[in-house]
């Protein structure tokens, strides 16, 4: 793997851990402390619009979980499996959907651009030797999410988020060929559940929103291959990360 590409991505989970529990902090502080300072209003009307829409620009880092066959530790030549996360973006739609004063139902279909790759460690000539299998993927995806948002202060407010999502992998490997004969298929569909949090900022114009979610595949993508690199698992399945700016 590139040395260059690792240190980005081990930069990024770092950065990402921290700003979750940086943000996971601000929420727990009583947002009532801060009524006492009060500020001019911005768009003091937008929570009671019954419907409003925006946009989405994120961050991805996208990862396997991976179980192993049964039998593994008894294949000749392969020693270790393994999963490198790798970056994208993505790019989506906001439909905000009004349920009362603290709750909202979202509807965010986008587009996501990432990359998964598998470190295969095979034990050759008294050497290790490390395969590199990379996984390109293009992502439709629509998550249908509840939020929950704490009681507006002055121009901002937190929230927390939890959704289902689906998804279709446009580019998937699943029934095309490629020029390495030996390359990982995965199916094409995907689906499982998301968490996360975030703040509301309101400006003079839009309202302004970072966002950390966590979504968790409930599908095996894993297509059944006689090869090496996919018959020594059993499961493959997504792990994402995502750091998102809306603009509402």
């Amino acid at each position: 793997m590139n040395p260059i590409k690792s240190i980005t991505n081990n930069l990024l989970i770092k950065y990402a851990k921290a700003s979750f529990v940086l943000l996971s902090l601000l929420l727990s502080i009583p947002l009532s402390s801060y009524s006492q300072e009060r500020k001019v209003e911005n768009l003091p009307k937008y929570d009671k619009q019954k419907i409003h829409f925006g946009f989405l620009l994120g961050i991805n880092t996208t990862d396997f979980t991976i179980r192993r066959i049964g039998n593994f530790n008894s294949l000749d030549s392969l020693y270790i499996v393994e999963s490198a996360p790798q970056t994208g973006f993505n790019l989506g739609i906001i439909g905000n959907l009004r349920l009362g004063e603290h709750f909202d139902l979202r509807f965010v279909p986008d587009l996501a651009f990432s990359q998964r790759n598998l470190d295969y460690t095979f034990y050759e000539n008294g050497k290790l030797v490390v395969t590199t299998k990379e996984i390109e993927s293009s992502f439709l995806e629509f998550p249908l999410e509840l939020k929950f948002k704490s009681r507006r202060i002055n121009n901002y407010r937190g929230y927390v988020i939890a959704g289902i999502k689906y998804s279709i992998d446009m580019v998937s490997q699943a029934k095309v060929e490629n020029a390495d004969k030996d390359f990982v298929k995965l199916k094409r569909k995907d689906y499982g559940y998301s968490i996360g949090l975030g703040f509301d900022f309101y400006l003079e114009r839009f309202k302004f929103a970072p966002e950390i979610k966590m979504y968790h595949g409930l599908n095996n993508l894993l297509v059944d291959d006689p090869k090496i690199f996919s018959s020594s698992l059993s499961s493959l399945r997504s792990k994402i990360f995502l750091i998102s700016f809306t603009f509402e």
